[in-house]
């Protein structure tokens, strides 16, 4: 079943409020948005705009963007602010993610499947839905590491999928590491992380 075109309107689009109050947007309908659409992610079929980033919030992600392409084994790409198909009704963008290298280029959306590490740059309008929200749904998903990035002092956060079970189930991330200054890790590869190279 096609997406149906989303009707646009002379001024700046936005989402339909019957479908939002309905929250049956799909995956599908992303690709319906018109060209001058904000930055969108859906989730639980309700499109949310999100709030467009700060320069430090672009710097510390550009940063970190130029330090995982040129650390990062062959077997895995970097990527900014593509979006990741959690489920039919659910979609986000991570700020950086690491994916699969054998993803085809041409491809607009990721499954789960070739996330190996989600990261979301943390600013103050984003603050709930980075520090909790965007972890549990990407633990969810079988994201196995999340990252989170405090800004001001920069401070670098580095989850995995643990043991740890949540209420409905589904696994949870576990802190495996934290620091302003130095990040080591064995995983997704050996990581050793100056925090000094991704402040701005």
């Amino acid at each position: 079943m096609s997406a149906e075109p989303i009707p646009t309107s002379p001024g700046p689009w936005c989402p339909d409020p019957m479908r939002q109050q309905r929250a049956d947007y799909t995956l599908e309908d992303l690709l319906a948005l018109p060209d001058d659409a904000p930055r969108v992610e859906l989730v639980d079929g309700v499109i949310q705009v999100t709030p467009s980033p700060t320069l430090g919030h672009q710097d510390t992600a550009s940063l970190l963007w130029l330090w995982l392409r040129s650390h990062a084994p062959d077997h895995l790409r970097v990527a900014q602010a593509v979006g990741v198909g959690l489920s039919p009704n659910t979609s986000r963008q991570p700020d950086v993610l690491l994916y699969r290298a054998e993803v085809p280029a041409d491809r607009f959306r990721l499954r789960p499947s070739d996330v190996v590490l989600a990261v979301e740059i943390v600013s103050p309008g984003t603050r709930r839905v980075d520090r909790f929200a965007k972890p549990g749904e990407y633990a969810a998903a079988g994201i196995p590491f999340y990252w989170r990035v405090e800004q001001d002092p920069v401070h670098l956060y580095a989850y995995r999928v643990g043991d740890r079970v949540g209420p409905g189930g589904e696994r949870q991330y576990e802190l495996v590491a934290d620091s302003a200054e130095l990040i080591e890790l064995a995983e997704p590869f050996d990581i050793k992380l100056p925090i000094a190279e991704i402040t701005p």
